[in-house]
């Protein structure tokens, strides 16, 4: 089992910077490919950021492609999702999410955080 704690989500204006940070505990998920997620209010989860466990490959939808950057730590069982020129199009809760094999855009992963509340303001 793997349990995840995201953090670092707060309020922000429109063109600030966040940098979120999801700490896996439990099982080790260095051989993990590990995602970003987010959920605004009646909108349907959707897929921001995307790592390989090697971090060699990236995944972005065209939403944030530019923005956001993914990178981990397997040594500190954690990865980050770094936020740049954020816009209010961006508030949702953000979970971080962990699955063997490969990356998808779809949220077919195995293990969940209980998410971080970004809000932006314009």
């Amino acid at each position: 089992q793997v349990h995840m704690v995201e953090s670092g989500g707060e309020l922000v204006q429109a063109g600030g910077s966040l940098r979120l940070s999801c700490a896996a505990s439990g099982r080790t998920t260095s051989r993990y490919v590990m995602a970003w997620f987010r959920q605004a209010p009646g909108k349907e989860r959707e897929s921001v950021a995307a790592i390989s466990w090697t971090g060699v490959s990236t995944y972005y939808p065209e939403s944030v492609k530019g923005r956001f950057t993914i990178s981990r730590d397997n040594t500190k069982n954690t990865v980050y999702l770094q936020m740049n020129s954020l816009k209010p199009e961006d508030t949702a809760v953000y979970f971080c999410a962990a699955r063997r094999g490969t990356i998808v855009p779809t949220d077919e992963y195995d293990y969940w955080g209980q998410g971080t509340q970004v809000t932006v303001s314009s």
